[in-house]
Formats: structure tokens, C-alpha cells, sequence
């Protein structure tokens, strides 16, 4: 992570066998005697036989972190694996930081978490009823929109969990909830959610942009998150770039309705169907959190982080930046701080 430092002109936005059998035979004969020979009977030593295994061991699935060891470290140590495929594996963003004593799931691509044994794949009916009816109380109070009941585990359902995993302290990552497991029993006995981890706490305003699970969590210090929001980070080619930054320029654009063109992405009638930003919050070159009039739950955006406008007319007023009519270039006017982390990995 890195601080923002200069003012730049803005751009807008828009992974051997066994032992061979050996043996030793000897004939002693005694010299002859009255026309009679006589020979010893013949001794032998043998080796015991070895019978190879009939099954193969089984496939170790989990390593332990050793100290002084990173991702590089252990993709050596096991042999045949990529950093991204661990981070893949395990849900961790290129940001995860490991420590001596952590488990670490080294089976890819088996659909189960090794390290619980519960299985990453969809989880249905009933149990996802319970699942979204159980978030829709945690998350209430909170701009995440109430999942509909319906029992399809769908990318709104998983970017609801992925919140709740943040909130929780568990193991970020966009993946399916599995039914019956611990992870299932501590979402479900959650009756909060705490400041995530990433977030800047020393910060007295700050906004926590998290790329794995697309959501925006807004908060005060170490203690206190205002809300939660859905957002859409920038599209492969486009990316939201991983920054801990002051943000240095916000434009109420009043004069078109609060819609600002891009100087990147300029469009010739500025409206929320376009690709245009409501109320820009600038923190890193022409990247900013914007309005926007479409938010999916994965990230199509041109390097922005899009809210809806009336998400962003809430995060304005909560800067106490709503009745500026001019645009600002004052950081501590705009007095908050904003970290971009995590990585989205797509899902079926």
C-alpha cells in the first residue's frame, strides 16, 4: 500500500522397486574315502521379500506455515503449485498476510475446503432460505439491499457473505456459503459486525473499498462502521488500483445535476445510463467513488468504484461535503481517507 502524494491532472474512469529376492547356495565336498564321496547338503540365506503397497498414501491437503515462510516459499516447498493458485485455493487476496502456525489448503480445484472438510459447492434450498434470512438480519440497518428469500445462493446472496466474512473476521473470499459448517454457525450466531481488517482505524473518517467481496464499508476509527455499501470496481484492463490515499478532490457538479463528465470517457449527454459519475470523491489519479446508475456485484467499471447516486449522496452528506456548490481540491476539507484492497475472482 502506498500514499498518494502528488495532485495529478484527472483521468476519468469509466494464479526403486522392491528388493530383488537374493539367495547363496554352497556344495562342500569331503575328499574321497574308500571309494565313497560324500557331499555337505547345501545351506542358503535369503533376504526377506518386501511386498510393495497395494493403494497409494493419501494426498496431503494441509501444510502448516513455517516461520520465515511466505505463499512463494511454500508453492516451492510442496512443488507444482502457483501463489495464485494457494490464493485462489484458500480465498486470500493478494494482500494476505500469513503467519507461522496458519493451515494452509494445498488440494486444488476439489471443492472442498481441506482445512474444515465442508464443501465449497452451492448449497440449496432450505438451506440457503436459512442462510439469507439470517443475513438479512445481520446486515440490517446497513445499504447492502435485503436478499430475496428464494433459496438461490446467486452473486447477490455470495456478495452479502463475503461482507459478512469481512465483518466477522473469517477468511475473505466470494465463494458459497457451505450449509452446516463452522463458518455457516458463527455467521449465524453474529448479532454485529466488526471493523474489517485492512481498514484504516487510525483515521478519524475512512472508506474501505474491498475488490473480493465489491462492497464499500464506510466507518470512524477503530470502532464504529457507518454503513455498508455494494459498489463495481474496474473490469479487467481497467483495474481500481490497491492504494491507501487521502482523497484530494471531490466535484459536486451542481451545474448538471451532480453528474460529472470524464475527461477519459467523455460522453456527449451526461446522464446515469452513460458511464457518467454522480458527485465524484477522487483518491488515486482520475479513480473515484462515484454514482452511477448501474452496480453489478462484480466489477465492470473503467478503474472507478461506482455506488449508486443515492449511496453516494449519503457518503457526501456524511463528509459534510453536500452543500458545496464548488468543486474542492482540499483534502482536509474532503477528510477522508480511502484503502482499496482485495481481488475478485470470478464464480459460476
Amino acid at each position: 500500500m502506498w500514499l498518494a502524494g502528488s495532485i495529478l491532472l484527472i483521468a476519468g474512469c469509466s494464479n526403486s522397486g522392491a528388493p530383488v529376492e537374493r539367495s547363496s547356495e554352497s556344495s562342500v565336498s569331503a575328499p574321497p574315502v574308500a571309494a565313497v564321496t560324500t557331499t555337505a547338503a547345501p545351506t542358503a540365506t535369503s533376504a526377506a521379500a518386501t511386498v510393495p503397497p497395494t493403494t497409494l498414501p493419501e494426498p496431503v491437503c494441509v501444510v502448516v506455515v513455517q516461520p520465515g515462510e511466505s505463499l512463494g516459499v511454500i508453492a516451492a516447498r510442496i512443488g507444482g503449485a502457483t501463489v495464485m493458485a494457494i490464493e485462489e485455493e484458500n480465498g486470500f487476496d493478494a494482500a494476505v498476510i500469513i503467519h507461522p502456525g496458519d493451515e494452509i489448503d494445498i488440494c486444488f480445484g476439489n471443492d472442498i475446503d481441506d482445512i474444515t472438510g465442508t464443501s465449497r459447492l452451492e448449497p440449496t434450498g432450505d438451506a440457503v432460505i436459512a442462510q439469507q434470512g439470517e443475513l438479512n438480519e445481520l446486515f440490517e440497518g446497513y445499504s447492502l439491499a435485503s436478499l430475496g428469500v428464494d433459496g438461490d445462493s446467486g452473486p447477490l446472496t455470495r456478495q452479502m457473505v463475503c461482507a459478512a466474512r469481512m465483518g466477522l473476521g473469517l477468511r475473505v473470499h466470494n465463494g458459497y456459503l457451505p450449509a452446516g459448517g463452522e463458518e455457516e454457525s458463527t455467521i449465524f450466531a453474529a448479532t454485529e459486525l466488526g471493523v474489517p481488517t485492512g481498514a484504516p482505524t487510525s483515521e478519524d473518517k475512512w472508506m474501505l473499498i474491498d475488490k473480493t467481496c465489491q462492497v464499500i464499508f464506510t466507518g470512524e476509527g477503530g470502532d464504529r462502521i457507518v454503513d455498508i455499501y455494494p459498489t463495481s470496481t474496474g473490469e479487467e484492463g481497467f483495474e481500481t488500483l490497491d492504494v491507501r490515499a487521502k482523497a484530494f478532490r471531490y466535484d459536486p457538479a451542481v451545474d448538471n445535476g451532480g453528474w460529472h463528465d470524464s475527461s477519459s470517457f467523455p460522453v456527449a449527454i451526461d446522464n446515469p445510463l452513460n458511464g457518467n459519475m454522480y458527485r465524484p470523491i477522487y483518491f488515486n489519479e482520475g479513480q473515484a467513488v462515484h454514482g452511477a446508475g448501474y452496480i453489478p456485484p462484480e466489477p465492470r467499471s473503467k478503474g472507478c468504484a461506482r455506488t449508486f447516486p443515492a449511496h453516494q449522496d449519503a457518503i457526501v452528506a456524511w463528509l459534510g461535503l453536500d452543500a458545496l456548490a464548488e468543486a474542492t481540491w482540499v483534502r482536509e476539507d474532503i477528510g477522508v481517507t480511502v484503502v482499496v484492497q482485495g481481488r475478485y475472482q470470478a464464480r459460476d
